[in-house]
């Protein structure tokens, strides 16, 4: 039997604009440190493990990656229906979390045990259907965990709260990650063997943090009008109220291109490690550089949002990106200056990680508001298929270029010119373009001066 409408809205005014406590944004946190264990993995190792471990052709592998990413994302908008449409004691969004850490981690670690006595064929065979299985598996837990912030509360700062410890603690595991595998991959007798157990050690303690997750955090929103429940709605009524939301659009070619840049800037860092500044152990160093600067900025972002924004603090963080890769262009080689360079760049990625998601969040109450109906899943799961389009895209790129390039697929080969060009350009110039175009769309996402206004009429179409 429904609940009378002065008990829903008693329900969401108790939950939706309340404090969080501390230990549900820590649990709510871990979610992303287990899901960085297989990101960072993808995105920082992947393509250099196919192609200086396995001995895949780096063209090949940067297609299979652009063409499984496609793939992956447009199964999104299947894991938003489902998430939509899912009844569970725990929820809609949380039950996923726990039904799927298993098999993430089964997932992982079979990605890295490509059969070494296999033909070109079959290798690239396998890396196509495990690479597949890893984002299928990862959009099945990933999107359900974004959708749960939006689930969580309804209060703008308290998402924005959300994601930073989200996003802080996904770029303390990227530190930890960079830093850890190759260390942890050679003292496991290096080769592929190493990988191997190293991913199994990751896959293991990623599940410990997946139910932490599970476990602490309390799913408390529901739809301004019981009526627009969204496991009523259908898939085609959905998904045409999704493209009514303009900023959703926005905030979906945001995505794509924030992780474009990801995608190149985290697989490249290796190559330019070891080919322009002649020692791949610096990969980690080049991470920490980049990422400690971004989680310390994180912790002073809170007043800055509040007082700029999300739109402006994130434009303010590209001109940083933007002015730290153009002292790279200095002198490419010149390590300490790579260190100043890179740490501003780090600063700049703050408020990128820090309020990607949290706008995202935001276009579902304009959804609503506009259209009557609410899709917390719909609007992940598109947000999420932007993020593995850019992602896929970020890595292709990297095959792609590497091989305009002229790379050889060698760990040991001396690489030609045009090759070392093609790293530099990924490393130095990508991130200037893509940050350049992001601020040509960014003036046109204006709801954060909407947003009060409209949680206001919402909140009235209860009374």
């Amino acid at each position: 039997m429904a609940k009378p409408a002065q008990q829903v809205d008693s329900f969401n005014n108790q939950g939706n604009n309340g404090k969080i406590g501390f230990t549900e944004k820590l649990g709510y946190g871990f979610g992303d440190m287990a899901s960085n264990i297989i990101v960072t993995a993808a995105t920082s190792f992947l393509t250099f493990f196919y192609t200086n471990v396995v001995g895949a052709s780096a063209a090949a592998i940067g297609t299979i990656m652009l063409l499984s990413r496609i793939f992956d994302g447009a199964t999104d908008l299947g894991m938003g229906v489902l998430i939509d449409k899912t009844k569970s004691k725990h929820g809609k969004a949380r039950p996923w979390i726990l039904w799927m850490a298993i098999p993430m981690a089964i997932i992982t670690i079979l990605t890295f045990a490509v059969p070494q006595g296999w033909s070109e064929t079959g290798k690239l065979v396998y890396i196509a259907i495990t690479y597949n299985l890893l984002f299928l598996v990862y959009t099945a837990i990933n999107v359900p965990y974004g959708t749960l912030n939006s689930m969580i509360t309804q209060d703008q700062h308290q998402r924005s709260i959300l994601n930073l410890f989200r996003m802080s603690m996904a770029l303390a595991t990227a530190i930890i990650i960079t830093n850890v595998t190759m260390p942890i991959v050679n003292v496991f007798g290096g080769g592929q063997s190493g990988w191997v157990i190293a991913f199994a050690i990751f896959s293991a303690v990623g599940v410990g943090l997946f139910l932490i997750t599970f476990f602490t955090t309390k799913e408390r929103v529901r739809p301004a009008q019981l009526e627009s429940a969204s496991t009523n709605i259908p898939m085609k009524e959905g998904i045409k109220a999704l493209f009514k939301n303009k900023y959703w659009v926005i905030m979906v070619i945001i995505m794509v291109t924030v992780f474009v840049f990801f995608g190149v800037i985290t697989g490249v860092t290796i190559y330019y490690a070891q080919y322009l500044l002649g020692d791949p152990g610096l990969v980690g160093l080049l991470t920490m550089v980049l990422l400690i600067p971004a989680v310390a900025a994180m912790f002073v972002l809170s007043p800055i949002l509040k007082k700029f924004g999300k739109r402006n603090t994130m434009m303010g963080g590209l001109i940083l990106i933007i002015l730290g890769s153009l002292l790279m262009l200095v002198n490419p080689e010149n390590l300490i200056l790579i260190y100043v360079a890179t740490a501003l760049r780090g600063i700049g990625f703050a408020p990128l990680v820090g309020t990607i998601f949290a706008m995202l969040a935001d276009t579902i109450e304009y959804g609503e508001w506009k259209t009557g109906l609410r899709t917390e899943g719909l609007v992940y799961s598109g947000g999420s298929f932007g993020t593995k389009v850019g992602g896929g895209l970020g890595s292709a790129l990297i095959g792609w270029i590497l091989a305009a390039g002229g790379f050889i697929s060698d760990g040991n080969a001396t690489q030609p010119e045009s090759a070392i060009f093609a790293i530099q350009f990924m490393f130095t110039w990508v991130p200037i373009i893509i940050s350049a175009i992001m601020l040509l769309i960014l003036p046109f996402y204006k709801l954060d001066k909407m947003y009060p206004q409209i949680v206001k009429d919402l909140q009235e179409r209860n009374s």
